[in-house]
């Protein structure tokens, strides 16, 4: 299971993640953003590094992550509680103007994502967005304990048609961490209408 491995390697992940630069994808969000000031749900938090930027622009935050190792350094990180829960199990009704989901929904199966969807379309306000990205590919595969469901841009305009949200944007990175830019990322913005 995935948080096993986060569990066990928190101290590099969080080294390797914390200075990333995700300013391009943070753009995206915020432009999308319905209003100015409001909360926002880091969903799968990790190291702490974009709710603290979030909170940093004056937003309040709920940071959530599943691994309590990891949970605890982002607190640290961030000035306040990182709440460890499964997002499966998030029961938040038209909270958040905003859901963050880096590199957190990737994690799931398939059918997993769409009913996590769900859920944050619940949480959101009327015209909230979610911002989740996911490894480009049309092949899911495990490595180090951890599953990883990855997307092309036709798997993942056929996963939402099963959803209520309208698509905003969609488009691909390259992995901002050193020594990886030859990996890609499927990012996608959706509104709740």
């Amino acid at each position: 299971m995935s948080v096993k491995f986060y569990n066990e390697n928190a101290e590099s992940f969080f080294d390797n993640t914390i200075e990333a630069d995700m300013s391009y994808s943070y753009n995206f969000f915020i432009k999308n953003l319905s209003e100015e000031t409001g909360e926002i749900l880091d969903l799968g938090c990790g190291s702490g590094r974009d709710s603290k930027y979030f909170i940093e622009l004056g937003y309040k935050v709920i940071a959530i992550d599943l691994s309590p190792v990891l949970a605890e350094k982002a607190s640290k990180y961030i000035g306040q509680e990182v709440i460890v829960i499964d997002m499966k199990n998030i029961d938040f009704k038209d909270k958040f103007i905003g859901i963050w989901a880096c590199a957190s929904l990737l994690h799931l199966s398939y059918d997993e994502i769409l009913e996590i969807l769900n859920k944050i379309y619940s949480a959101l306000k009327d015209k909230g967005i979610v911002y989740a990205s996911f490894k480009v590919g049309s092949c899911d595969y495990e490595k180090d304990g951890r599953k990883f469901t990855c997307f092309t841009k036709e798997r993942f305009l056929k996963l939402i048609e099963n959803s209520n949200f309208d698509l905003k944007d969609i488009f691909e990175t390259s992995d901002v961490r050193p020594n990886r830019g030859d990996e890609k990322w499927l990012n996608v913005i959706l509104k709740k209408n």
